[in-house]
């Protein structure tokens, strides 16, 4: 039919080729002043799959953003709001010949600080719109330039409800099991899908998780520390170690071991203990060379007692200092999908009442009803989270090159309490 066929380009309408022909059209009426981000942004347009205007990247003059205004700091830069005034691309207007657009909408603009290399931006970016052909990580609209500064920017998709440690403090109080097995099970079956693509994150923490509604869903952010795993695989050179110290592996701050896949499945157990109980990981001492020390030898965040025990298994595996015997995340995503799957059909329906990590919800759900009701101090669901951090506990990314730390081992009795657990649970009915 001749209705398949654009007008314009004469190949099949919104086809792949449609596309990038009306984006190589305009290749010469925009540039970013820097050759290398040109490219970047070309390359990426001719590659688009068609329907897919989620994964439009383009060149987005500075003045196209109203209300700019900075709303957090990383370790290698700074996080602003901003409105788009136009909104990314919604489809090809024929008639107009010009791309349609949708509302004006909400963004983040990451700048980097003046001392990240381009090089290393340019990794990071390379890297988020791979991982977003799994729908792994924050939307990634193009790049602007900070017309002050000159400071390249990553425009992004904007999280209403933040990141989970500040949704986490306020709304702990307000989520149920279901809620957090289903963040755990995302969390687990998003950095399944990084791993697929032979990428590891390096810098997984509860501040690189956002979300507009973490009850529905939520995203990965942050990859300026990833990298693929192939990229210098014999270079002997060491490496410096960034991040955020209670979330690293023993393994990688002792030095031991590189970064690899199961430092991203450690730091994933950090991180579900976290929204298991809500608190952050040694939030009372400093994090310092004695943590960092500590978690070499064993150090770990307390789970309490009544969280269920499947669960507790789950976590202890993670961030088991013998990096071999920790789960990857395939395994992790089939194990949380049927603890989700069956509670989820509790939670709904009323059914799965004997399945047993159904009752051990119930039982942790009871001791926290009745920890509660002898409590002096009244807690509604909408009471946020009351903790102080010690000053020298530091929950943002930076250099910790930490000398002369002990080879990683587990304490004493983990490796028989985990034991334990595996042998427990492998003769319960967990259906």
């Amino acid at each position: 039919m001749t209705s398949d066929i654009c007008p314009e380009c004469n190949q099949k309408y919104n086809s792949r080729q449609c596309h990038s022909k009306h984006f190589q059209n305009d290749f010469n009426n925009w540039t970013s002043g820097n050759d290398k981000i040109d490219k970047f942004i070309r390359d990426a347009q001719l590659q688009l799959n068609a329907n897919d205007y989620l994964e439009v990247m383009e060149w987005i003059p500075y003045d196209r953003f109203e209300d700019v205004k900075q709303i957090g700091r990383g370790g290698f830069g700074t996080i602003h709001y901003a409105m788009w005034i136009e909104g990314p691309i919604d489809k090809w207007d024929v008639e107009n010949h010009q791309w349609k657009r949708n509302l004006p909408r909400k963004v983040a603009l990451k700048k980097f600080d003046n001392f990240v290399n381009l090089n290393d931006v340019l990794n990071e970016m390379s890297i988020h719109l791979k991982t977003r052909t799994k729908f792994a990580s924050v939307e990634f609209h193009g790049i602007t330039q900070d017309p002050e500064t000159h400071s390249y920017m990553m425009v992004l998709g904007y999280a209403e409800d933040g990141n989970l440690r500040e949704y986490l403090k306020i709304n702990f109080n307000n989520m149920n099991w279901e809620q957090k097995l289903k963040n755990l099970l995302e969390l687990s079956s998003k950095l399944m899908d990084i791993h697929k693509l032979n990428i590891v994150h390096q810098d997984f923490h509860p501040g690189n998780i956002l979300s507009s509604n973490f009850k529905f869903g939520l995203e990965i952010s942050d990859f300026g520390l990833s990298k693929l795993m192939e990229a210098n695989p014999n270079s002997p050179e060491k490496k410096n170690i960034f991040g955020v110290l209670p979330y690293i592996a023993p393994e990688v701050l002792s030095g031991d071991e590189e970064y690899t896949k199961a430092a991203d499945v450690y730091s994933f157990g950090i991180v579900a203990c976290e929204i298991v109980t809500g608190i952050p990981p040694y939030l009372d001492m400093p994090h310092d060379k004695d943590l960092a020390l500590k978690i070499c030898n064993g150090l770990r965040p307390k789970i309490p007692f009544h969280t269920p025990k499947l669960i507790t298994r789950t976590i202890m595996r993670c961030w088991d200092a013998r990096a071999t015997h920790r789960p990857t995340f395939k395994e992790l995503d089939n194990e949380l999908w049927r603890y989700y799957e069956v509670y989820n059909r509790y939670f709904r329906y009323g059914v799965n009442k004997d399945s047993e990590i159904v009752i051990q919800i119930k039982k942790a759900e009871e001791f926290t009803a009745n920890q509660e009701s002898t409590n002096t101090t009244t807690t509604t669901i909408t009471t946020p989270l009351n903790y102080r951090t010690h000053p020298q506990a530091i929950y943002t990314s930076r250099l910790l090159n930490y000398s002369n730390l002990p080879k990683p081992k587990n304490e004493e009795n983990f490796e028989k309490e985990l034991e334990e657990l595996i042998t427990n649970s492998n003769l319960i009915n967990l259906i």
